[in-house]
This record gives C-alpha cells, sequence and structure tokens, in this order.
C-alpha cells in the first residue's frame, strides 16, 4: 500500500508524491532493501524468525516482534506497539534478514527495545492515520512561527504524529541548549495534543529532508546509508583533496559522508610511498617532497634553493635514496635516478574493412576553383550579349 500522497485523489486521479522519489509523508522509495534471501527456503525443522522490521515516516525504522505468527510480507502496513497507545507504519523487511540486521546493530529479540506488534492495520487505522499525515504541514508551520515569536534559537525542522494521531513529535536542530519549556506548554494549547521534542543533528535532518548533491543523485544519507561515521579532514589530506569548506561540505554543513568510501584504498597505495616530510639527502643537496601522485606512483622532489626544478621519482626510487640515507651511503644526485617523460603519442591504424578508400571522398577537392569559374562566367555573360546586339 502507498502512503497518504501517492495514493489516488478524491477525483479518482493519482496525486503523486512530487517529492523526487522520496516520498514526503511515508518515504515509499526511501532506505528500501532488496530481500535476497526471499527465494530461499529454510532447511527442515528451523522456524522462521518471528521479528520484522518496520518502517515510519522519513525513513525512521525499528523492530518489532510478531507474537501472533501473522503471515507479514513487506509492504503490508501493522498496528504497533507505542507509549501510549499504538503507532502506523509499513514492513520493510522479514525473514533471516532481519535476523543480520538486529546482529549488525547489536540488538537482541528479547531486549526491552523490541517492541509487538498488535494486529494488521485496519481501515480505520490507515484512516485515522491519514487524517493526522495531513496536518503535519500546518501544524509545522505554525509551530515554527510560534517559536519564532518567543525568539528560541531553533529550528522546527519536522513534524510526526504517531499513527492514532494521540501524540506528535517535533523534530528540531539548534546550536545550544534551548529551553522550550514555555514552547511545550504553547504547543499543547494551540494543538491540543501530546508533545515530544527531539532534538537531531544536522546530518539527521538532511536525512529526513532529503534533496540532491553536488553529484547530481540524490543524498546519500536519505536513500540507502544507515549509518553516520565521524568524517574529518584529514580523509581530505590522504586524498589530496583541496581543504575548501564550499566544496567538501554537504548539504547538511558537515563534510560529506562519500569522503570516506574511497579513504580504505588511499591508505592501502600510500602504505608503500615515503612520507612527506622526510628529506632525501645527496652530494648536490637535500631535495624536499613538493607532490605524489598517488594512482601513478611518481614522487616530485626539488632541491633546497632550487625550488623551480622538480626532479620527478618513483616509489622504489625514492624508498631506495632514504635506505641509502639511513645506512649513510652516497647518493649523487636525483638526476641520477630520475624518470624522463616520454610522450609517445600512438596513432590509432585504421584498415579498410568495407573498402572505402577516404572517408571524404565525397567531399569537393578544389572548392575555390569552382568558385573563381562562377565569376568568370558571371563577367562573359553580358560580353557575349552585347556582342549579338
Amino acid at each position: 500500500m502507498a502512503c497518504s500522497s501517492c495514493s489516488t485523489g478524491k477525483d479518482g486521479k493519482p496525486k503523486g508524491c512530487k517529492n523526487n522519489g522520496t516520498c514526503g509523508t511515508d518515504s515509499c522509495n526511501k532506505l528500501t532493501v532488496f530481500d535476497w534471501l526471499s527465494n530461499m527456503s529454510l532447511p527442515n525443522g528451523v522456524e522462521p524468525f518471528n521479528c520484522v522490521e518496520v518502517r515510519f515516516k522519513n525513513g525512521r525504522k525499528h523492530f518489532f516482534k510478531n507474537p501472533e505468527n501473522l503471515s507479514l510480507s513487506m509492504g503490508d502496513v501493522v498496528a504497533t506497539e507505542a507509549s501510549p497507545g499504538h503507532d502506523v507504519g509499513m514492513v520493510s523487511l522479514t525473514g533471516e534478514l532481519v535476523r543480520i540486521q538486529m546482529k549488525k546493530k547489536k540488538i537482541t529479540p528479547d531486549s526491552d527495545e523490541v517492541l509487538k506488534i498488535y494486529r494488521k492495520a485496519t481501515q480505520k487505522d490507515i484512516e485515522v492515520w491519514e487524517e493526522a499525515r495531513a496536518r503535519e504541514e500546518k501544524i509545522k508551520t505554525r509551530a515554527r512561527e510560534i517559536a519564532i515569536r518567543l525568539k528560541l534559537s531553533m529550528k522546527i525542522s519536522d513534524i510526526e504524529f504517531q499513527g492514532d494521531a494521540s501524540k506528535a513529535t517535533f523534530y528540531y536542530t539548534a546550536d545550544d541548549r534551548v529551553d522550550f519549556r514555555q514552547l511545550i506548554k504553547e504547543f499543547a494549547r494551540e494543538f491540543n495534543t501530546r508533545i515530544e521534542m527531539r532534538q537531531i543533528g544536522l546530518r539527521q535532518e538532511a536525512a529526513r529532508l532529503g534533496g540532491i548533491g553536488s553529484c547530481g543523485r540524490e543524498l546519500c544519507c536519505s536513500t540507502w546509508l544507515t549509518d553516520f561515521r565521524s568524517v574529518s579532514t584529514s580523509a581530505a589530506r590522504y586524498q589530496q583533496l583541496s581543504l575548501n569548506p564550499q566544496k567538501l561540505a554537504g548539504q547538511c554543513g558537515k563534510l560529506k559522508c562519500c569522503l570516506n568510501y574511497e579513504l580504505d584504498t588511499y591508505l592501502e597505495s600510500l602504505k608503500t610511498f615515503p612520507k612527506s616530510d622526510i628529506k632525501l639527502h645527496t652530494k648536490k643537496g637535500t631535495a624536499v617532497c613538493q607532490k605524489i601522485d598517488i594512482f601513478k606512483g611518481f614522487l616530485w622532489y626539488a632541491y633546497e634553493g632550487e625550488w623551480m626544478t622538480w626532479h620527478k621519482l618513483t616509489v622504489d626510487q625514492a624508498n631506495q635514496i632514504i635506505e641509502a640515507n639511513k645506512k649513510r651511503e652516497g647518493v649523487g644526485s636525483l638526476e641520477e635516478f630520475e624518470v624522463e617523460l616520454q610522450m609517445e603519442e600512438e596513432q590509432p591504424d585504421f584498415n579498410n574493412v568495407v573498402g572505402q578508400d577516404s572517408l571524404t571522398r565525397f567531399d569537393n577537392p578544389h572548392p575555390k576553383k569552382k568558385r573563381r569559374n562562377k565569376k568568370r562566367r558571371k563577367k562573359n555573360k553580358p560580353s557575349s550579349s552585347r556582342n549579338a546586339k
């Protein structure tokens, strides 16, 4: 079942979420998981795993027990335990993959964090759920107006109603601690419901709201990335990136999570490289590292005092000079080890497989001559007509 914004309207026409693949109310296409174990049968005597993963608004997921042994599949709308009342969500994962995910997140099925599923959602549950979700945008606008009037340094990014509409969770971001006791009183009086304030980080806010990154694709945190790892500027240094905060920061204002994707490969490649602060001592002088090319495996060194002249060495050659310096063996100069660039342009060899002589055989070989002949003809025409008269 789709969410309220993707369902059909009153006139029978589809509404459409209009949110570029990220549904605005129930995140139909957000953080979806493919069950690659669905076609595999369990061995004899093994009971199916009795827990499921349920997804709520904006990709929020939790694990729930299935004490009634309901026949659940991905996409079913269920009523789950909440405090107080019940919540309504969509089953996002079942079977053995749930066991793997719970083991990965170090959650045991018998822990107090794992609540239970009451039943499959009835039509009445779904109607109450959709009515509550329809109120969220208006309440969010009004809540921001109240926060501005109270002069609180906070930003209310999103609101999520519980499935039975008995509680509303306000997600906000703030740099410092905020005293929102008066704000809760205003909200309870204005919206006539139970209020819960939950502070989230800037990364979590970007994941909930979604968007398009500088790469032209949807944000990783709102599509498939579930765990946030710390990103430091050293990751950019290892990858030889310029420390420009405008290019390294994402929409959340923090360093991009994709800086960690290829970091392990760079660190593995840099193990063979000598450290850039190690100087090479030769009879001609002391050389300092100026540049490193991790992909091709080259280093550029320059003598102290001759900074404009760079000498290109391979990793093995640089390590060889460093070992010679440790053994106090004399090294003449870097020119003895320098790698000369040989730019050999290999011209492609084309074969006449189709039997064609030339690709330009239909072109005019002498277009200028024809133009001259036309001009001559124009000049000769009036003279011939005068002679005839």
